[in-house]
């Protein structure tokens, strides 16, 4: 498995991070797998090389870190092995208190998340969403906190506008405070609308770009004859992508069939190798249902498109309105 530096830190990182969202408790959302039948796609994927994984407090309400942290335990040979992330900013209790990115919440779900990680520290900490209600430098004061009690290694962000974005850049600057190595973002095939700001903007500034949902909640590892055939499980009760796919994004797809079918490899490791090998991304996320979606993945990091592929791949693509992350 090829290792990269985190934007321009010294942490290396495995080419894909491994996303935990997956695993949890069903009764959170009915695509999620139970603690039994997600443990075997950790070791899997240690066993593959990955030593990053990215969960969230948020997802099935904390369960998702009580299983990460059991199976790091259990399949990792030491803390030190793995690079582990999570993220606050989403509600976890009925208190108005109890969500956001005041100085209380981040101090209480920084402690929280290790609770249930069953660690001391996480090497990145990341702010899910832009709070609208709390002043940019209280955050930032918080998480520079978090940082020197040693309880966070590093700080990042998820999806945002590049404006926002900007912002805590800045402000963490001025006020010499940690500054944000990562940005995790919405970005695929189908979606590149983060070309146009967040990245140069994250390239500008050293910060490491890390894509969630890189096939798009699946749509770029179908069959182009079966893009419209039916919604999935997951797409039937997860109201976090709120895009419609359309004429061009199956154009699209028949050239991610074309490319796979010319290269004899599976659509999703067309989709993944064409994320993985641009040089502004240092780690698709991807989140693994079956064995194989693990097996696509590692194999996507040495697949090699060559810059014609990626032209052909790439020319359909339409500009589109802001998807699958707003507030």
């Amino acid at each position: 498995m090829e290792m990269v530096r985190l934007g321009r830190t010294g942490l290396k990182v495995s080419k894909i991070c491994l996303g935990t969202m997956t695993y949890g408790d069903p009764q959170w959302r009915d695509w999620v797998l139970d603690e039994a039948a997600s443990l075997p796609f950790f070791r899997q994927a240690i066993e593959t090389g990955i030593n990053f994984f990215d969960t969230a407090d948020m997802y099935s309400l904390g369960a998702s870190e009580i299983i990460t942290g059991k199976a790091l335990k259990e399949y990792a040979a030491g803390r030190d092995e793995v690079v582990l992330a999570t993220k606050l900013f989403n509600p976890m209790g009925p208190s108005p208190n109890q969500r956001g990115l005041s100085r209380k919440w981040v101090m209480s779900a920084i402690d929280n998340s290790l609770k249930r990680l069953g660690t001391d520290y996480v090497d990145l900490y990341q702010i899910h969403r832009f709070d609208h209600e709390t002043p940019i430098e209280e955050t930032v004061e918080a998480l520079h906190d978090v940082v020197k009690a040693g309880k966070a290694r590093y700080v990042g962000a998820s999806s945002m506008y590049a404006w926002q974005f900007a912002r805590f850049l800045k402000a963490a600057a001025a006020l010499g405070l940690t500054p944000f190595v990562s940005m995790q973002n919405f970005y695929n095939l189908v979606y590149r609308e983060e070309e146009r700001e967040m990245i140069p903007l994250c390239l500008t500034e050293g910060v490491g770009v890390i894509p969630w949902s890189p096939l798009a909640r699946g749509f770029l590892g179908r069959k182009a004859a079966d893009a419209f055939a039916g919604a999935t499980t997951r797409s039937k009760s997860d109201n976090k992508l709120d895009m419609r796919f359309g004429e061009t994004d199956l154009e699209i797809l028949k050239r991610v069939e074309t490319v796979a079918g010319r290269l004899g490899v599976t659509n999703a490791q067309v989709a993944l190798a064409w994320l993985a090998r641009r040089p502004d991304v240092t780690a698709p996320i991807i989140g693994a249902s079956k064995p194989h979606h693990l097996a696509d993945a590692v194999a996507a990091v040495s697949l090699k498109l060559s810059s014609e592929d990626c032209a052909f791949l790439e020319e359909p693509y339409q500009p589109r309105a802001v998807a699958g992350w707003l507030n």
